[in-house]
């Protein structure tokens, strides 16, 4: 039967009990989990979520809202049914086929783009695991799993390569940022090639990479109800050692990820050093995603599943605690004192109230918050990245409250965040002076252009998904015919530039794959809900109260 984007109707996932919901005290004396096949997800049932979602019609703006508020007017376009088959979605399928690599005649990932019109190839035709996720779901959600399988086998192979860069070993575990499959047509033999981060801007490995692959491997197991990838012994193996570089104890007193600058989708130099909120929020994630995965057959599996439990009650309070930002705490961190001393110091990172950039002043709304994009030592990186506050809502590192509050924000700074093509990577873009010390003065990254500012289609998805778990459909609607008035005129480019993102990128790339997988899952995502449960994790009842700084937080 078809569904009305044209596309196979399928079960779109399984049901797996307690996958999703953590709670540490009971965790090593729990049973194996049990895993059943049945549309359902998690705690909250979202066939009869879309079941809402068309009682109330999502055709009115103003009628629905789950949030108590609207905020929107109903625009022109939306008296065609939202879930008619847009002529788009042909040709984004079409577009997305004809990216596909091969290994040996399967199926292994898409490229990165296919821009016939670009002299420079660089590495546009190689398989980004990063880029590939949207991919994958798109697949996963019209009944193709094997070119996913296909995609995790491989990758997991080249895990095991020992790579060095510079005469430098990387650790054991890390996976690589893209892979490109070289063909001998005269020894017809097809050769794997991995980049680790040697032939990347910067010369940095990719810390995403791993997350992405382990939250990969649970939606996949989400979608077909197949065990018998995630319970291998080597795909237990690739996660223990993702988790292991990444759980290893050192110098460092906070549960975040120390990075680089360029180690996940913001891959140049962005001022982003330190614990960028996109690695945290992916940390978060997938240390949730491989907890459900991981077997606790031997003493090695449950002592990895109890430093996860730990790792993860420490980040949660940490995240929720110094990484959010809503009026109230910029009204408090505005009053901070500073050269406090002991453990009963508000002001724990010693920050100047001085640093606050004025812009952050107007930018935030009476109503709503966000994850700022980095702390440590004497910074607070104010800046708002759209990856890592939508995955924090997918995976529940925000607080339900926190995750309403970012939506309302996008809402109210609907012009600076969205504007005319979804979605800011980053607001606001830094410039002039600032943009020659953060970015060493990159011309890529110059002011409102690429990741300083540019508005990607690729984010679409994860904001449709938000949109869909905080009950604020409307919002991705309105984003996604956005994106209809011009992406495929456009031909599907890489990124756009300009305060409201009215021009396409100065150095976009045309048929850019996961600006085309992107669109197809947010409009999959928004015609069955239910698909929602691939990618998203339900909160832990253990953790849901907000927990406040410190004893003497109030002052």
């Amino acid at each position: 039967m078809d569904g009305p984007l044209g596309l196979r109707k399928v079960g779109s996932h399984c049901s797996i009990s307690e996958m999703d919901d953590f709670d540490p005290s009971r965790l090593f004396d729990r049973p194996r989990l049990n895993i059943e096949r049945k549309r359902s997800f998690d705690d909250r049932s979202f066939s009869e979520l879309s079941a809402s979602f068309s009682r109330v019609g999502l055709d009115n703006y103003d009628t629905y809202s789950p949030g108590g508020r609207s905020g929107f007017n109903t625009p022109a376009s939306s008296t065609r049914n939202s879930f008619e088959p847009h002529p788009m979605v042909a040709d984004a399928w079409e577009s997305l086929r004809k990216s596909l690599v091969h290994f040996r005649g399967q199926p292994v990932g898409t490229i990165a783009a296919v821009d016939h019109q670009s002299e420079e190839v660089l590495n546009y035709d190689q398989v980004f695991v990063r880029d590939f996720v949207p991919s994958a779901l798109a697949f996963l959600m019209n009944g193709e799993p094997e070119i996913v399988k296909n995609f995790l086998l491989k990758t997991l192979h080249l895990q095991g390569w020992e790579k060095k860069v510079d005469r430098f070993k990387l650790g054991e575990g890390v996976m690589p940022a893209s892979f490109k499959v070289l063909h001998d047509p005269v020894r017809k033999t097809d050769t794997l090639i991995a980049d680790f981060g040697e032939s990347a801007i910067g010369r940095v490995a990719p810390v995403d990479s791993g997350f992405w692959w382990i939250i990969l491997l649970r939606a996949y197991t989400k979608s077909t109800g197949d065990l018998s990838l995630a319970e291998s012994p080597d795909f237990q193996k690739g996660m223990k050692l993702i988790l292991t570089l990444c759980l290893s104890e050192g110098f460092d007193t906070f549960p975040t990820l120390l990075c680089a600058d360029g180690c996940c989708m913001i891959d140049r130099r962005m001022g982003i050093y330190g614990y960028p909120i996109e690695i945290q929020a992916l940390f978060f994630m997938a240390l949730r995603c491989a907890l459900a995965m991981l077997k606790q057959d031997d003493a090695e599996g449950k002592e990895c599943v109890e430093r996860i439990a730990k790792r993860l009650h420490a980040l949660s309070y940490h995240m929720r605690s110094y990484f959010w930002l809503d009026f109230q705490q910029l009204n408090d961190i505005y009053r901070y004192k500073t050269e406090e001393y002991s453990h009963t110091a508000v002001n724990k990172f010693n920050v100047i109230p001085d640093s606050i950039p004025e812009w952050v002043f107007d930018f935030m709304p009476t109503r709503g918050g966000y994850f700022i994009g980095n702390v440590s030592p004497a910074r607070m990186d104010f800046r708002w990245f759209a990856l890592g506050n939508c995955v924090a809502i997918l995976s529940s590192l925000a607080t339900s409250e926190q995750s309403m509050a970012i939506m309302d924000l996008i809402e109210a700074r609907w012009d600076e965040l969205v504007g005319e093509m979804p979605l800011k990577v980053s607001y606001p873009a830094i410039e002039s002076h600032e943009w020659r010390i953060v970015t060493g003065s990159d011309p890529k990254n110059t002011r409102w252009s690429y990741h300083n500012g540019g508005s990607w289609p690729v984010l679409l998805w994860l904001v449709t998904a938000a949109c869909i778990k905080t009950g604020r459909p409307q919002i991705a609607r309105r984003a996604i015919e956005l994106a209809e008035s011009r992406l495929l005129k456009d031909g599907w480019p890489e990124y756009y530039d300009g305060k409201l993102g009215r021009y396409i990128g100065k150095q976009a790339r045309k048929y850019q794959t996961w600006s085309i997988a992107g669109y197809l899952v947010a409009k999959m995502m928004l015609e069955d809900p239910s698909h929602l449960g691939m990618i998203s994790l339900e909160e832990d009842r253990q953790m849901k109260p907000l927990i406040k700084r410190s004893s003497s937080w109030t002052c």
